[in-house]
């Protein structure tokens, strides 16, 4: 699928682009022409994402950001806008998974958190990239959720009531900017292979279960989910909007 999409003359921005999904997405997109921003905390990270991505037809831009700051979330859509052009495709993929543990545990401080990366950040983002989609009449918002979203995530009550929030807000952005000529979807994946979720595949009895039971029986790779990134940010997925890809190896079945 992905040798046949173009993005080229598009721009992205990718949260949490330096490693794992959204590193694997930013590939993607540059493969296929876009020139993409790849956002997060750690400069470094980013760095040497953009050294080992220079060379793919799209550019791929670092730039250091802390998500849950908003003069800092209005820094990296205004350098990108001035880099590389208006944005074409916005990728809500940072994300924290704190407080794993009993429900009746969780702090404020938690729950304060959760909220500033995995919910406000997004809806941030969106409100500073959206009205200048809406202007020229096309533009994609990509959410990374997760199949925690659509199942409660064991000892995970803030994760999953968080990529839950983010499912229900791409399905009311999707009815609101779709006339408009925004589309919105999300990508819920299972477990992938990625630091952020080592917790899960490297606990070898949690690990052994899902080999036993999942009728894909292994865990994903990023690359499994960059492959609908790339065709729900393309021209391809022009009559997608409001709905949530699972890729989980067939877990949630």
């Amino acid at each position: 699928m992905s040798a046949s999409i173009s993005l080229k003359g598009k721009v992205a921005l990718v949260t949490g682009g330096g490693r794992g999904i959204g590193k694997a997405i930013a590939k993607r997109f540059a493969e296929a022409g876009a020139d993409v921003v790849i956002a997060s905390r750690k400069l470094e990270n980013l760095e040497a994402t953009a050294k080992e991505l220079a060379g793919l037809p799209g550019r791929v831009v670092p730039m250091a950001c802390h998500v849950g700051r908003l003069d800092q979330l209005e820094n990296l859509v205004r350098e990108t806008e001035a880099q590389l052009g208006p944005i074409d495709i916005l990728v809500n993929n940072s994300a924290t998974n704190i407080g794993q543990g009993p429900s009746l545990e969780i702090t404020d401080e938690m729950l304060d958190k959760i909220v500033e990366i995995n919910i406000k950040a997004a809806i941030r983002l969106v409100r500073l990239t959206v009205p200048k989609m809406i202007e020229r009449g096309k533009g994609s918002i990509i959410n990374i959720s997760s199949i925690a979203g659509l199942e409660p995530q064991p000892q995970g009550l803030l994760y999953s009531f968080s990529k839950a929030g983010l499912i229900m807000m791409t399905r009311g952005w999707a009815r609101e900017f779709g006339p408009l000529g925004v589309r919105c979807n999300t990508i819920a994946p299972g477990l992938i292979q990625t630091d952020f979720s080592e917790y899960f595949w490297k606990d070898d009895k949690y690990r052994s279960h899902l080999e036993q039971t999942q009728p894909i029986p292994r865990i994903g790779q990023p690359h499994e989910i960059s492959h609908a990134a790339l065709y729900l940010a393309s021209d391809e997925a022009s009559y997608v909007t409001g709905q949530v890809f699972v890729i989980d190896g067939g877990m949630t079945a």
